[in-house]
């Protein structure tokens, strides 16, 4: 089996792999206190900018509990897309861990916030009666696979900043963001004047594990007792921290995410071919969005599961991965080919 279905069904990186034997050959000291952690927080901060700390967690709705529990108080409002993962698919475990109600904006047809929509939403402020903002997410890459750039990034940021709201970044798929846009990590982030990164590791071929990236001081303080208190503080933390060592070495996550990017592009061309296939969103990241007919959903996903993204207009979702290959997009693509675009 092939899936399209998520990135998460794809395997662990070889590299990956083998950062994890290595890190197994020895005692080391607990809760990130050994010199796997320490090294590669290092290379967080070459990477990312001397004044970053990082936070290693279990999983990506860990990480946003964190990042956002860690900005905010239980009175506090968090404004996201509508779209987004904290508000759509992490259940209810933002808002009962932080507290705060989750304010959905209509994100614009690619999936993205912009300043003036969150605007409209910064009233009552002082108003007691009504939950206060703290806190913008923005996802990256969004929901729809697309990519906010650093111009667009940074209104966002000025708009926080004036409003003395904080910006945290749901970067599940960060690294296939910074690898279509040919930047680096800190020109969609610290530069771009992002507070708190929710940095995903999963997606991108490591077996289990994401970061929290702080940016800002003032959050820095006291992140590290909400780790603990939010359950994220790993006891054999390098077990983490060498997944992500071996992704940041030499740049590794920039040839799968580029590669698994590239995939996108190829099964984008391959499904535009199709008279009875409408591509319905740019492809910039590693997803394409598709309309196809309803009856097709069936004998595809039989061989090649797949997420229906809306069902009223057949719209579904196609992940590529890092170890996705033409000719898997070959054979999806000569499946599709072989079936009717009408219902007989």
């Amino acid at each position: 089996m092939k899936s399209f279905a998520s990135d998460n069904y794809a395997g662990v990186l070889p590299q990956v792999m083998e950062a994890l034997q290595q890190a197994n050959t020895a005692h080391a000291r607990s809760y990130g206190a050994d010199d796997i952690t320490a090294r590669t927080v290092a290379l967080f901060r070459d990477l990312f900018g001397g004044n970053a700390e990082v936070f290693f967690v279990f999983n990506g709705t860990g990480a946003n509990v964190l990042s956002i529990s860690s900005a905010t108080h239980s009175y506090n409002s968090v404004l996201c897309a509508d779209t987004s993962h904290i508000y759509c698919d992490e259940s209810s475990a933002p808002e009962t861990f932080t507290g705060c109600r989750f304010f959905p904006l209509a994100a614009n047809e690619h999936g993205k916030l912009d300043a003036e929509i969150i605007a409209q939403r910064l009233i009552r402020r002082g108003d007691v009666h009504y939950a206060q903002a703290a806190m913008v997410s923005v996802t990256q890459a969004t929901e729809y696979g697309t990519v906010y750039t650093q111009a667009e990034l940074e209104p966002i940021a000025a708009l926080c900043r004036e409003h003395g709201l904080y910006l945290h970044m749901d970067g599940s798929r960060f690294f296939n963001a910074a690898a279509g846009l040919g930047c680096s990590l800190a020109d969609i982030s610290a530069r771009a004047g992002v507070d708190i990164l929710s940095l995903g590791g999963t997606k991108a071929g490591m077996m289990y594990g994401e970061a929290v990236v702080v940016f800002n001081k003032e959050l820095a303080r006291h992140i590290a007792y909400k780790h603990k208190q939010v359950m994220q503080l790993a006891s054999k933390t390098r077990y983490i921290a060498a997944q992500f060592e071996a992704m940041l070495k030499d740049e590794l996550w920039r040839s799968t995410a580029a590669h698994a990017n590239a995939m996108a592009q190829r099964l984008h061309a391959a499904l535009s071919a199709h008279p009875a296939v409408r591509v319905t969103r740019p492809v910039q990241a590693n997803a394409v969005f598709a309309e196809i007919p309803r009856h097709w959903y069936e004998p595809l996903q039989e061989h090649y599961p797949f997420y229906v993204w809306k069902d009223s207009t057949h719209e579904v979702r196609l992940m590529c991965a890092w170890d996705t290959r033409e000719e898997d997009i070959a054979a999806f693509a000569a499946a599709i080919g072989g079936l009717s675009p009408t219902l007989s």
